[in-house]
């Protein structure tokens, strides 16, 4: 654990020494918002400290892991800080998973406590129960470890430390949970702010869920190191989204393209600029016509940046240059240490793709996560000397402006969520009647993926879609359920004998 913040001008490296920074520079104002009420840094800094109090009394030492099942709860930050400040990990779980899903998390991060919400306990004892008595852990609410006591032990933490797991599909359809450190979200806390233009004036609104990067590296982190204030919604709901805004005086908010496409889409009303919100972050880009029409309707300015659980130095919108509707911007730099983020655009051989030239984006900053909890395979895949494999396809103009083409990975984005087809693809083969399967993306209005779904049955068996829909549904999240499924006698193959997807695309 460093002492804190260099007074030669250095910035905290961990996530305990950030809080405790800012929180000592921080005025009696209110720090953090939700519904009607409010809490200061400091009141923060001690429910942190009660909830560490209260995971110590439960065994938590350095290196656990501390599973979330809270939601967008202040409860949730305080559980995460808490963990962290005993050395802990933080391991937040979306509460829309099902037990299966969740028992599959259990098993693969070993948590040694689950913090779970009122409302997501009996979620936690289904997943609980599927898993063998000496590998299923404790389970506690947050009521309970606020009641603990103050003065919790500060553990060690170095900034390489890991801070958080992220739960993430993998593309074999195994879950993924991506290490990410201490000094990750340290330098997203002082570089955020600078990407985006916010400072000790704004409040950050929290729109996306708290189990995912943005929402804790950009806006909490970025709230940490502005010292801006924060203001948490339990869930985006688009005919709430203004007049929530506007009641809890945000000025800045995060979204994925899925909710620009929503909010668009709402009925106009007189009051759509009623509220103070200045800037939006958004990812990915939008196509100029609708970029321009979110931003007039609603009074705005909106930047666009990529980012990624394995890395929160992605590119974004240079501030103070003309707009490129469609690019993703250019690489992400950091305002006091310079030049920390590298990028190659890679062919398939392995050479250097020609500005111009689609090809896999590659990149590396100390923000880059050092692999996959648990899966030396996925990681060394991945991870190349340094180097994150991102997965994705990209183009790089002469002046360094990026473009995003496609998923080079069969994963799908719906909802604002990433989707493994082979997740998908294994619920369906475990019908009995289905012998084949088959998942794809299609555009969706929403300009993220619609799910669609092709089966083969096994002879002489009939199958029918919606009843396969529900089995589906029974066993994973509604957001990966297929809209439509379709029965075909058999599916198209390629010469290796694999599923021809871009035939049935």
């Amino acid at each position: 654990m460093s002492d804190g913040p260099d007074p030669r001008g250095g910035f905290p490296e961990t996530i305990p020494d950030l809080l405790e920074w800012r929180a000592a520079r921080a005025g009696s104002g209110a720090w953090l918002f939700f519904e009607g009420d409010s809490w200061t840094l400091g009141d923060v800094v001690d429910q942190a400290d009660r909830f560490a109090v209260g995971l110590a009394e439960r065994g938590v030492v350095p290196g656990d892991r501390v599973a979330l099942l809270v939601g967008n709860r202040p409860e949730a930050l305080f559980a995460w800080f808490g963990a962290n400040r005993l050395g802990a990990i933080a391991a937040p779980i979306n509460p829309a998973l099902k037990p299966v899903e969740v028992a599959g998390l259990f098993g693969l991060e070993g948590p040694h406590v689950v913090v779970v919400a009122d409302e997501h306990r009996a979620l936690a004892e289904a997943a609980r129960a599927l898993l063998d008595d000496d590998a299923s852990p404790a389970l506690v609410t947050p009521a309970a470890l606020a009641s603990a006591g103050a003065g919790a032990p500060r553990a060690p933490v170095r900034p390489d430390d890991v801070a958080v797991l992220i739960a993430t599909s993998g593309t074999t359809g195994a879950p993924k949970a991506v290490m990410q450190t201490h000094a990750a979200y340290a330098l997203t806390a002082e570089a955020f702010p600078s990407w985006v233009g916010v400072d000790a004036s704004d409040r950050l609104l929290v729109a996306l869920p708290l189990f995912h990067i943005n929402a804790q590296a950009y806006s909490t982190m970025g709230a940490l190191g502005s010292g801006a204030g924060l203001a948490l919604l339990p869930r985006f709901s688009a005919s709430r989204f203004w007049r929530e805004a506007r009641r809890l005086g945000a000025t800045q908010v995060n979204a994925v393209g899925a909710m620009i496409q929503i909010l668009l889409d709402t009925p106009a009303r007189a009051a759509d600029r009623e509220h103070a919100v200045r800037v939006v972050y958004s990812a990915l880009a939008l196509p100029e016509e609708r970029h321009r029409a979110f931003e007039l309707r609603f009074g705005l300015a909106m930047t666009v940046g990529y980012g990624m659980s394995e890395t929160t130095f992605g590119t974004v919108w240079p501030r103070g240059e003309p707009p490129r509707y469609g690019a993703m911007g250019r690489l992400r730099q950091h305002p006091r240490l310079g030049t920390i983020s590298r990028a190659r655009v890679v062919l398939d051989d392995g050479s250097a793709a020609p500005d111009g030239t689609t090809g896999e984006l590659w990149l590396s900053s100390p923000a880059t996560t050092p692999g996959y909890w648990g899966d030396p395979v996925q990681t060394a895949a991945t991870i190349v000397d340094g180097w994150l494999r991102t997965g994705d396809l990209v183009r790089r103009d002469g002046d360094g402006w990026f473009t995003f083409v496609t998923r080079k990975r069969e994963v799908l984005r719906r909802r604002g969520e990433n989707v493994a087809a082979a997740e998908i693809e294994n619920a369906l083969l475990s019908h009995p009647a289905v012998a084949e399967a088959a998942a794809v993306g299609v555009p969706s209005e929403l300009g993220e993926d619609e799910i669609v779904a092709y089966v083969a049955p096994r002879a002489g068996v009939a199958v029918d879609p919606e009843s396969l829909r529900a089995w589906v549904r029974e066993r994973l999240a509604d957001f990966k359920v297929p809209s439509v499924i379709h029965v075909r006698d058999a599916l198209p193959h390629t010469a290796t004998e694999r599923v021809a997807k871009h035939l049935l695309k």
